[in-house]
């Protein structure tokens, strides 16, 4: 192959005999002009081919050898500067073959004078693929890190290496290593000692201290402080006490790896912490990391301690700029016994809604008695200020029907009280206030395009919180220790106004969401929850009527006993069973949970996991009474829930499939 420097020499020798034939054609046509001017030319062109051939045949040989001379030179010195370079050098072929090095890649990396092998067999990073397709790596070797950049050589430089030996038609490839190890370990450095902050807040503070006497009130908040120090003081970070029961805590990064292998094990240890006290004192921890200063780390610890109480206290919350890890949360959400709260959400609720034109509720997809309850509620609530208010449905099971059907326009309600997902994007405005019930994640909501259509938004839950909110609430009321939205509806029904009354079948919805959340009372009813209920007692509600709802149909009773009847022990302390498919029945993902709380009656079980199939989902409802944590696992399918009450969805995989996810994830917590 030419080189284009060879074929831009012998152009510059051709141009001489072009212009010779243009200059002889020019005396040809001169003598048909003017003889004697035609003469002249002719002499000229004589005279000047005669020029040409000397330096041709004289110079052209000179001019060869000078430029020879200076080729041979320059490949010398190309190849001196690459053999005397600190920098490694190889050339291999495009399969990772070397095929030449220099001595700094020798002395580096080989130990003996002649290159040999693939470089795969030094670096396994590289592995066997082509070099086209990754031009720039990171290897090790030894103690040492190196960045590998790969360019391809052109066959015109080929001469510049002259022990080259080169195998096959596969291409050239030049790799030059650049040493980073002090700049890796210059950036661990920075990132280890990079500050970190949190806020230290104790969940149940005031309620601990007023349960020991008073003589050691002051011993026990010694002791927690104490405990904190010396936390702290093992990890060189610093404490200030921000309030009673409030700390800002400073770290470097590296103390909060520590941390995190120990998944906060403070947690525990404050936990412990008892001189008399009969409530078991917790303490929830948020810390800011990753963010571009201090002032967005802040940012972000103050939203992990939100996300801490807002899933119920006792926990770890660690917010870093692309993922928000969790730790603890195994203690079940302490009851606050003080309505303050309660309150001042009820009065906020009743200024925004007196300040919109209309009012729209919404809950989750497949509504259930919780959701039809608080969003019955939160109408009533709306209609007394005189705004119209609709209520956003999704698909309804049979065993919200028998309930939903009381709601008719013979009782007092409006034809459209009750709209889908289509009806609702056409009636709502900017001015429409939209009051999300019984669910804190958008994507869990029976219309998500509702939350970007409006501003004033306000969510009641009583669901822990996840990575995924509704973050543009304007207010957001979430209490984990509540046993259902219904129950908190109830309370903020009160304090709305004292002249405001439920009708007796929405006191019923109400009441029969908190049956159905609590088990009949069975699980996470305290004090509250009992109050919520005489409340709606004296509203109206009757339980003989409520338990009618919850009757089952034959179906849905055979459906549950078959559920029961396929359920397997796993591990000595789970069982998991699959509720059979059926288009017919649409109740499943509600007969699934039924089966869940009855296998949990079993002796020895610590938690019960069914799975179903409907329409292109699986659903997976976990139960457990106090030594699993539901919640957690169901977090790492992408659900919640409560820790003892809990649920996750897949979309686009099979229920065996989703069943060895669910394996893994016992596995894991085994």
């Amino acid at each position: 192959m030419k080189s284009e420097r060879e074929k831009a020499l012998k152009t510059y020798y051709h141009w001489p005999f072009f212009v010779g034939i243009v200059i002889l054609v020019s005396a040809v046509t001169g003598l048909f002009l003017n003889r004697e001017v035609g003469f002249w030319l002719l002499g000229f062109a004589a005279l000047y081919y005669l020029a040409t051939l000397v330096v041709y045949l004289i110079i052209r040989a000179k001019l060869e050898r000078k430029i020879v001379d200076f080729g041979a030179g320059y490949a010398q010195v190309q190849n001196e500067l690459l053999r005397r370079t600190s920098i490694p050098f190889a050339l291999t072929d495009g399969e990772g073959e070397v095929l030449w090095s220099n001595p700094a890649f020798r002395k580096a990396f080989l130990k003996k004078e002649r290159p040999d092998g693939k470089l795969s067999r030094l670096f396994p990073e590289i592995g066997e693929k082509s070099l086209a397709d990754q031009p720039e790596l990171h290897v090790g070797f030894e103690d040492r890190r190196y960045v590998v950049r790969c360019s391809e050589v052109s066959m015109d430089t080929v001469e510049a290496f002259n022990d080259l030996t080169f195998g096959g038609d596969r291409g050239l490839w030049l790799l030059y290593f650049q040493d980073e190890t002090e700049r890796l370990y210059y950036k661990k450095k920075l990132e280890d000692e990079a500050a970190v902050l949190a806020l230290i807040y104790f969940d149940n503070y005031e309620d601990v201290l007023s349960g020991v006497e008073s003589v050691r009130r002051s011993l026990l908040s010694a002791l927690l402080e104490r405990k904190l120090n010396e936390c702290v003081d093992e990890l060189h970070g610093v404490l200030r006490k921000l309030e009673k029961d409030r700390y800002f805590m400073v770290l470097q990064r590296q103390a909060l790896s520590v941390l995190e292998e120990r998944k906060f094990s403070i947690l525990e240890e404050i936990k412990r912490t008892n001189i008399g006290n009969d409530i078991q004192i917790t303490m929830s921890i948020g810390v800011g990391v990753g963010g571009e200063n201090y002032d967005q780390n802040f940012d972000y610890a103050r939203t992990a301690i939100d996300m801490a109480l807002g899933r119920g206290g006792d926990q770890a919350v660690v917010k870093n700029r692309e993922k928000v890890s969790y730790y603890g949360g195994k203690a079940q959400s302490t009851e606050r016994n003080t309505r303050v709260k309660a309150r001042v959400k009820a009065h906020a609720l009743r200024e925004l809604i007196e300040a919109k034109e209309s009012v729209m509720i919404m809950g989750h997809p497949i509504s259930d008695m919780d959701c039809l309850g608080a969003a019955m509620g939160i109408y009533r609530a709306a209609e007394f200020s005189g705004k119209q208010a609709h209520v956003v449905m999704g698909e309804v099971s049979n065993s919200v029907k028998p309930i939903l059907q009381t709601f008719t326009e013979g009782s007092g309600y409006p034809k459209d009280l009750f709209l889908n997902c289509e009806e609702a994007k056409e009636l709502i405005e900017p001015n429409t206030l939209l009051v999300v019930v019984d669910t804190n994640r958008p994507e869990y909501t029976v219309c998500p395009d509702l939350l970007k259509m409006t501003q004033s938004i306000v969510v009641l839950d009583h669901h822990r919180q996840g990575v995924e909110t509704i973050d543009n609430a304007v207010v957001s009321y979430v209490e984990p220790f509540a046993s259902s939205a219904s129950e908190m509806v109830a309370e903020i029904v009160q304090y709305y106004d004292e002249k405001l009354k439920l009708k007796p079948v929405e006191a019923d919805a109400v009441y029969a969401g908190i049956v159905m959340d609590t088990n009949n009372f069975e699980d996470k009813a305290g004090v509250r929850t009992f109050e919520a209920a005489a409340y709606l007692r004296r509203c109206g509600a009757d339980t003989t009527r409520v338990r009618k709802y919850f009757r089952d149909s034959m179906d849905d009773y055979k459906l549950r006993a078959e559920t029961v009847r396929r359920a397997e022990v796993y591990k000595d302390d789970y069982i998991i069973s699959i509720c059979p498919s059926s288009d017919k029945n649409p109740n499943q993902t509600i007969v699934a949970a039924q089966a869940a709380n009855e296998l949990l009656e079993i002796r020895g079980i610590k938690a019960s996991f069914v799975l179903t199939e409907y329409e292109g989902k699986v659903y997976i409802s976990a139960r457990s009474i106090d030594e699993v944590n539901v919640q957690v696992m169901m977090e790492k399918l992408g659900g919640g829930g409560h820790l003892s009450v809990a649920g996750a969805q897949f979309t686009g995989i099979t229920i065996e499939e989703a069943l060895e996810k669910l394996k893994a994830v016992i596995e894991e917590g085994a």
